[in-house]
C-alpha cells in the first residue's frame, strides 16, 4: 500500500469537486475548493478521524468496499477507480458486461479516417461501426443482423468470409482469435455474452473446440495481416489496435507502408472499392 500517494490522491481527487456535484448545499462560503473531509465521510459512511488519517498518510490499509465507497464520493471514473485500488494493492473490480453504446468521439475518429480501414469492436469480436474503407475491404458488416456481425463467427462458420483471408494464414488468425476470446472469457466469468459464444463455436466449429483446448490466452495486438481482396489483390497492412477500457471498445485501424504494393492497392481501392459501396441510381431500361 502506497500511504503517501493514495493521501495526495484523495486530496487532489476531493478538491476538484463542489459540494452541488455530489448532491450537497454549499453552505457557508469556504476558505478552500472542494469538498471538506467531513463531508467524504459522510458520502463513504466512514468515520471523520479514518478519512483524515488516509488523507494524512497514516491510515489502515481500506477494505475494498471502501474502495468502492470512495470512488462512488468523489466521483472517480473508470481509470481513476483502477488506480485507487492498485494504490492500496488491490485488484481493480471486474467489470462483468461490455457495453454496445458506441462514443460520439470514437465515431468522429472513425469517420476522420477516410483514407484507411477502420472499425470498431467489442472485445467478444462484435463488429460496432466500420467506415467506408472498412467497408471496402471486409465487406458491409453492419449490413448484416446483429448475430451475423461477429468477426469470430464469420472467421469459423462463414467460408465466404474466411476466404478474405490467405489460407497459409488462417491458423494464425484462427488461434489469436481463440487466445483472445479466453482471455476476455476469464475476465468476465459472469458475462453471459463471452461464455455463449464459447458453447456456439465449440459446438459448430471442430477447430475452435480444438484450438479452445490448447488454452492459448493473449489479447488483441498490433500485427501484420493479410487481406486477399476480390477486386485489388493481396493486400499486407499493419493492424493498430487502440482499447477504450471504459467500454471495452477497440478501434482496429488497417494501414499500408507507403512505397510497397499494399500502399498501392489499397489507394486503389479508396477508388474502386468505394464506388463498388455506392448504390446505382441508374433506370433499368
Amino acid at each position: 500500500m502506497d500511504r503517501d500517494e493514495l493521501a495526495d490522491f484523495l486530496r487532489r481527487s476531493r478538491s476538484r469537486l463542489n459540494p452541488s456535484d455530489v448532491g450537497l448545499a454549499a453552505g457557508a462560503r469556504r476558505r478552500t475548493p472542494g469538498l471538506r473531509r467531513e463531508e467524504v465521510a459522510q458520502l463513504t459512511g466512514m468515520s471523520v478521524d479514518y478519512y483524515t488519517r488516509l488523507e494524512q498518510s497514516r491510515g489502515p490499509r481500506p477494505s475494498r468496499q471502501m474502495l468502492t465507497a470512495l470512488g462512488r464520493a468523489l466521483r472517480l471514473t473508470v481509470a481513476e477507480q483502477d488506480h485507487l485500488f492498485h494504490l492500496v494493492g488491490e485488484e481493480p473490480p471486474r467489470r462483468e458486461t461490455a457495453s454496445s453504446h458506441v462514443r460520439p468521439g470514437l465515431l468522429l475518429i472513425l469517420d476522420r479516417l477516410y483514407d484507411t480501414p477502420a472499425q470498431l469492436l467489442n472485445d467478444c469480436g462484435e463488429v460496432l461501426a466500420q467506415n467506408a474503407m472498412a467497408k471496402a475491404l471486409v465487406g458491409d458488416v453492419m449490413s448484416r443482423p446483429r448475430r451475423e456481425r461477429n468477426l469470430l463467427r464469420l472467421f469459423f462458420l462463414d467460408p465466404e468470409a474466411r476466404s478474405l483471408i490467405p489460407p497459409e494464414d488462417h491458423d494464425v488468425h484462427a488461434r489469436a482469435h481463440v487466445a483472445s476470446l479466453r482471455a476476455v472469457a476469464a475476465a468476465r466469468p459472469d458475462d453471459p455474452e463471452p461464455s455463449a459464444l464459447v458453447a456456439e463455436l465449440r459446438a459448430s466449429s471442430e477447430e475452435f473446440a480444438t484450438l479452445w483446448d490448447e488454452h492459448e490466452v493473449s489479447y488483441r495486438h498490433r500485427a501484420t495481416k493479410r487481406f486477399l481482396h476480390p477486386l485489388v489483390g493481396l493486400l499486407e497492412l499493419d493492424c493498430e489496435v487502440m482499447l477504450s477500457h471504459e467500454h471495452h471498445h477497440l478501434l482496429i485501424v488497417h494501414s499500408a507502408r507507403p512505397g510497397t504494393d499494399s500502399y498501392e492497392r489499397l489507394q486503389l481501392l479508396r477508388v474502386v472499392g468505394l464506388q463498388d459501396l455506392t448504390p446505382s441510381t441508374a433506370e433499368t431500361p
